[in-house]
């Protein structure tokens, strides 16, 4: 099984690159070529919606969707050949924004949140899949978040990204809509 973690910038073109990669793998003869499409956004208002609906036009009718927003499970992946999780940013955003303001940076939901990802990428190294894309935003690259709340976020992805890249067989960095291969 592989894991490939495909990260970038906001709009930098990650999410066409790694569906594009989702079908590649889905391609590979003998292989299982049913894909899961593991969609965290969370429909709050009509800029996502318009920005999830470009998504789901992109991406091929056969494809299933499961949409995520709060709880990432390798259970439901049963019988899928290739997974693509859009996005695990997104996804520890969600459940960042859930915390009340006062919890914000607080250590044990930190520790929660990282622990449910380091069982979730766990549980995808034991799986049977052909291949597991995960894409991330790359929040290095952008300025110091002005608020608490960001700040904490851009912690959170930051450690999480350099855990899933440290065990992904591949990992891409898209600028720009050109991919940048760093491993793999």
């Amino acid at each position: 099984m592989k894991i490939v973690m495909v990260t970038g910038g906001v709009r930098s073109g990650k999410s066409a690159y790694a569906e594009k990669l989702t079908l590649e793998h889905s391609m590979v003869p003998s292989s299982n070529d049913r894909v899961l499409y593991v969609a965290t956004g969370m429909r709050y208002d009509n800029e996502m919606d318009m920005r999830i609906e470009r998504h789901l036009q992109r991406r091929p009718s056969s494809w299933d969707t499961l949409e995520a927003p709060d709880e990432l499970s390798t259970a439901a992946y049963r019988g899928y050949g290739v997974i693509l999780v859009d996005s695990l940013s997104a996804w520890i955003g969600n459940k960042l924004m859930a915390v009340p303001e006062e919890r914000c940076r607080d250590v044990e939901t930190t520790q929660f949140v990282q622990s449910q990802i380091r069982e979730y990428l766990a549980e995808l190294i034991q799986s049977e899949m052909v291949a597991v894309i995960i894409v991330t935003d790359e929040v290095g690259w952008g300025g110091v978040a002005m608020t608490p709340l960001g700040r904490w976020f851009q912690d959170v992805v930051g450690e999480v990204n350099q855990q899933l890249a440290d065990q992904a067989d591949e990992v891409i960095a898209v600028i720009s809509g050109l991919p940048w291969r760093l491993k793999g």
